[in-house]
């Protein structure tokens, strides 16, 4: 056993029963910040040896392989060309393992990444952590500002997705009234500071509890700006990271719970390792969560 047990050391290339899957998505294209999220899934991979695999919050060590089924090839591709190439890769993963992880790229990945869950979409479900709504208008074609709006264009119902974490400032107050009319849960980020990171997650997943299947989508810039400084849509006053994590790991436990996505980091944008380190925890956390089941 290495002096140094890290994460780096669960991630396989050929093991044919690793319970977790892992599916690089580096998309760029179609940003409504244009940027270089699409350097996230190999930085992530870089940084998983920095994050040991014991918990001393559970006395637990991380012993669950993810297989690495590379990143889907995506460089110059315009959302709508990328969109099937992700959802193939994301399904192929589906079909062989009990959770996958989907490293973004832009927020787009998660339209194609819920699409893979191989369901009619009345039977999908959809929790997001993310400070937007993601559901600026199509007119202009899709974009990371909009995959929710195109979920719910595609047949996705309201009943069935679950936003915590939305911002003041940050929508719109169309969008805002569409998603209560549409029947989303809707917990603001005042909300999480009021009641807690618990209550919200509670709620989101007794929203999408009639749900087979579950696609989580975690845009980091839900995360407060001054914590994760490498996402360009983060602001002032958004979730504490500790929450992040904790939210990530309930949500993981959760066995309807198929798919979970980390979308619009962007490497650029941080000149530390802070983000990169937030990133590789966050599949820490997947991991703990998904070892409770």
């Amino acid at each position: 056993m290495s002096a140094w047990p890290n994460l780096s050391e669960l991630l396989v290339s050929d093991v044919d029963e690793a319970p977790i899957g892992l599916v690089g998505a580096p998309l760029a294209q179609g940003s409504v910040t244009p940027g270089a999220c699409d350097a996230s899934p190999q930085l992530l991979r870089q940084t998983l040896k920095r994050i040991g695999r014991y918990d001393i919050e559970t006395r637990r060590e991380l012993a669950t392989a993810i297989r690495d089924h590379g990143d889907v090839h995506l460089s110059g591709l315009s959302i709508e060309e990328a969109t099937a190439p992700i959802r193939d890769a994301v399904a192929a993963s589906v079909a062989e393992h009990d959770l996958t992880l989907v490293i973004g790229g832009n927020n787009a990945v998660t339209r194609p990444a819920a699409q893979a869950l191989g369901r009619a979409l009345d039977r999908v479900g959809l929790i997001t952590l993310d400070a937007h709504f993601d559901m600026r208008d199509l007119d202009q074609g899709l974009s990371n500002g909009n995959p929710v709006r195109a979920l719910m264009e595609d047949g996705l119902p309201g009943r069935n997705i679950a936003q915590v974490g939305l911002a003041s400032f940050a929508n719109s107050e169309q969008m805002h009234r569409d998603a209560i009319a549409a029947g989303n849960l809707v917990v603001t980020m005042g909300e999480v500071g009021r009641d807690g990171i618990d209550s919200a997650i509670q709620r989101a997943i007794a929203h999408v509890a009639h749900c087979e299947a579950v696609l989580v989508d975690c845009d980091v810039d839900v995360i407060d700006r001054a914590q994760l400084p490498g996402a360009p849509g983060a602001r002032p006053g958004g979730m504490q990271v500790a929450d992040f994590f904790s939210a990530v790991r309930m949500l993981a436990s959760q066995p309807n719970v198929r798919v979970i996505d980390l979308t619009e980091w962007d490497p650029s944008l941080d000149p530390t390792d802070l983000s990169a380190l937030t990133a590789a925890r966050w599949v820490a956390e997947c991991i703990s969560g998904f070892e409770t089941r």
